[in-house]
């Protein structure tokens, strides 16, 4: 009579754990034939991702434009990373905008492992959605010795940017300035991506000159990016940056600082964008990168 009961109990639980897995087997059925993304060239010509490797393999630095919330671009920069480091080993260098440059020390005890993780976290201010998307790549670059860069400028210096104008960044010690692009850095409010961001404020004197610091202000960011990417990279080494499209678009942005900076400088770009429709790249999100990574409009967003 026991085992009677036991054997039922034992059906019930299988019966009930397959019940439960019965929405996902057909959530993965549904998508068997749709895929996850696709990747084309700036033309608009479909390819893959060993495709795209091998060409990023060429390149001095290659910037990984995101939409931040994306998990799809998120798994495929882990995949990059891996596959990146298959070829170049220690020669592989990742650098992240969701880190500032003042927090460098921290993530470099954290990777040697002199912290706990713990520590780091609490003190390394990551973005809301660190753990989540961007922690595998942090404990990838541990797990296998590669140097990590902070490269974004603190917060508080492009805040006083957009409020004061860049002659504020004056103000600030030698020590600070350390930690953000020498000054004074070139903004160009005639490449286009600034050029939009001056169009949405408009208007009267004063809302015209709020636009040109707002503009100095992301401009700081690509700027400073751009400095600590060149900063810490070395002829023969892949630097792979990890930072918004919109930093990137277009070979805006920190591609434009770099060519500045170095123009004979190898570059490759990534975009991230949505459509409804995976089968072809649509017309405006041509030519805005070298790779353009295209994921359904409903695809799973990490917040």
């Amino acid at each position: 009579m026991q085992k009677t009961i036991q054997t039922a109990t034992g059906f019930s639980q299988t019966m009930k754990r397959l019940f439960t897995f019965l929405p996902f087997l057909f959530l993965l059925l549904a998508m068997k034939d749709k895929p996850a993304y696709r990747l084309f060239t700036s033309e608009g010509k479909a390819t893959d991702k060993d495709k795209m490797l091998q060409e990023l393999a060429k390149a001095d630095v290659i910037l990984f434009g995101e939409q931040h919330n994306d998990s799809v671009a998120h798994g495929l920069q882990l995949e990059v990373t891996r596959g990146l480091f298959k070829t170049q080993g220690n020669n592989l260098v990742l650098g992240m905008e969701m880190f500032e440059t003042d927090v460098q020390l921290v993530l470099d005890e954290y990777l040697s492992g002199k912290i706990p993780e713990r520590n780091f976290e609490a003190e390394s201010r990551p973005w809301p959605n660190y753990g989540s998307d961007y922690k595998p790549l942090v404990n990838f670059a541990k797990e296998n010795s590669l140097k990590v860069v902070a490269t974004n400028v603190p917060r508080r210096y492009a805040a006083a940017v957009a409020n004061f104008g860049v002659e504020s960044l004056q103000n600030f010690s030698p020590e600070a300035r350390k930690l953000m692009a020498p000054l004074p850095y070139a903004v160009d409010y005639e490449l286009p991506g600034y050029k939009n961001m001056l169009n949405m404020f408009g208007g009267s004197h004063s809302e015209g000159e709020k636009g040109r610091q707002m503009v100095a202000a992301q401009a700081l960011k690509d700027a400073t990016m751009a400095y600590f990417i060149l900063a810490n990279w070395q002829p023969g080494q892949k630097f792979l940056h990890f930072n918004g499209s919109y930093h990137s678009d277009n070979f805006e942005g920190i591609y434009w600082y770099l060519k500045q900076l170095k123009p004979d400088l190898k570059i490759a770009t990534i975009s991230n964008v949505t459509q409804k429709d995976l089968k072809k790249l649509e017309k405006e999100n041509r030519k805005k990168a070298d790779f353009v990574l295209v994921v359904p409009e409903n695809s799973p967003k990490s917040y």
